[in-house]
């Protein structure tokens, strides 16, 4: 096998396949490749048993601030705009409630402030305060057992879109090889990227790739791959490993988050119902720090070591960002969530902040649930980059774990593909408005929902009777 190409993609997760659609469909690029060492497209972290679901608008993660939320927020809204014109069916995704709920004065003043003084009920016009009654009617098990002198106040929203991003990738690859010059090579892993005089050839195990320009987003290995070549050489990655607990007999309609905590890159603790099942409630993520880029295979601890760099700088930065006074506890916790009957005993009080009702008995460890999420170490400033992690090189693009995933994988495909245009000195065009056509122009937008009631119908934010029962399940 081998072949040349304009364009070679390395990865074929949420981020290459979302790069691929958007080459394929909205360029004239003549020829595209995209290479997965997998044996199926999205295997790994895309799959829908390895991440949170959550598509991810900026509205109810407390711990973004209004810029990073006005960027994520159009991101997002591609992608929804994306389901709602491909996935009439729900096969792909569902639509909830989605709400932040504070308890206790201090969290609710909290959201007060956040909605009404920082600005986010002007950037989000379907964001609602709720106070416990209304919160009732849309999450009863939010409020039931609830101690009633506690204040409780939710930031609610039906866009609680819940994504099966393995799917969604399948999706985008489909649409890709509809077009004539696209080509998709799956169980082929590259095992060397080498610039030669027309652009790159990347070695593989079943046989060489020629191209004028090559993007990588073979997620924490993008990294590894772009230090073999000379770049990235400040940073390292701090290997995150999500897991969930699983309750039954879905005591949730919709995702329910808490607040963040403050200086924390990871998701605070929320409930949702699974995309594909809503009679299961998943309740997470924890977060272990673990010395592999991918979970449950130690095969991948070379490669760590390889990203980690053994050397002064890469420990002086671990060191100051494990010991950080808030990092640090919450690393130690979590790594107790993860033993055998006592971890559950551990969690179980951040489920019953969410639903108050629950017991150990309703709660046990998802086997198989839960993916690697690197997060990204300056070895420079010896402290963790909150921001989108790019690199762009001659010719080429590392994508690394472009924040916050998947939520804003068309985005991040719209960038890379004016950038690659670019790269080809403008002998291709990309047409950016037939793009936003398919994706963003379908989102619905706020007075396309001027009538709808808050409450609606539990489990399905549109108001509407429900039609997700078959299929509900993303970053």
């Amino acid at each position: 096998m081998s072949g040349e190409y304009d364009l070679v993609i390395v990865g074929g997760g949420i981020s290459g396949a979302s790069l691929l659609y958007t080459v394929a469909k909205f360029t004239d690029v003549e020829s595209v490749a995209l290479v997965e060492k997998e044996d199926e497209i999205a295997a790994i972290n895309s799959h829908h048993t390895n991440n949170s679901q959550t598509l991810h608008f900026g509205d109810i993660e407390t711990n973004y601030t209004l810029e990073k939320a006005e960027e994520v927020k159009e991101g997002a809204e591609l992608l929804a705009g994306y389901l709602e014109n491909h996935d009439e069916g729900r096969e792909m995704h569902s639509k909830r409630s989605k709400m932040v709920l504070g308890v206790g004065d201090e969290e609710v003043a909290s959201l007060e402030e956040r909605y009404h003084e920082e600005g986010f009920g002007d950037l989000f016009p379907k964001l609602r305060p709720i106070g416990r009654e209304e919160i009732a009617a849309v999450e009863p098990k939010v409020v039931e057992g609830r101690d009633p002198e506690d204040d409780l106040l939710a930031l609610q929203t039906p866009d609680g879109y819940v994504v099966d991003y393995g799917a969604t990738a399948q999706s985008f690859v489909e649409a890709a090889t509809e077009e004539a010059g696209v080509d998709v090579y799956t169980g082929t892993e590259v095992e060397d990227i080498t610039e030669t005089t027309r652009g790159y050839t990347l070695t593989t195990d079943e046989g060489p790739f020629d191209c004028e320009v090559a993007v990588v987003a073979a997620g924490s290995h993008s990294l590894q791959i772009a230090k073999e070549m000379g770049y990235g050489e400040n940073l390292a990655l701090l290997p995150v490993a999500g897991s969930f607990f699983l309750a039954e007999d879905g005591p949730l309609n919709g995702k329910v988050y808490t607040l963040q905590m403050k200086k924390l890159p990871f998701a605070a603790v929320h409930g949702d119902a699974d995309v594909h099942d809503d009679s299961i409630t998943r309740f997470g993520p924890t977060a272990k720090v673990v010395p592999t880029l991918e979970r449950g295979r130690l095969g991948t601890v070379e490669d760590f070591l390889d990203v980690f760099g053994l050397n002064l700088p890469s420990f002086l930065s671990y060191g100051n960002i494990l010991a950080d006074r808030i990092l640090f506890p919450f690393v130690i916790r979590n790594l107790i969530y993860d033993l055998p009957e006592v971890g559950r005993r551990a969690f179980l009080p951040d489920v019953q902040k969410v639903v108050p009702t629950m017991e150990l008995e309703d709660i046990q460890r998802a086997e198989g649930y839960g993916g690697v999420r690197p997060q990204i170490v300056n070895t420079e400033t010896y402290s963790l980059d909150m921001g989108e992690a790019k690199i762009v090189g001659d010719d080429v693009i590392f994508n690394i774990t472009p924040s916050p995933g998947a939520s804003t994988c068309l985005k991040n495909a719209m960038r890379d593909t004016h950038t690659i245009m670019d790269f080809f000195d403008e002998d291709y065009e990309f047409d950016e408005e037939a793009f936003r056509g398919d994706t963003i122009d379908a989102f619905p937008r706020a007075d396309e929902h001027a009538e709808e009631g808050v409450a609606a119908t539990p489990g399905d934010a549109d108001g509407a009777e429900s039609d997700d029962a078959a299929d509900d399940n993303d970053e």
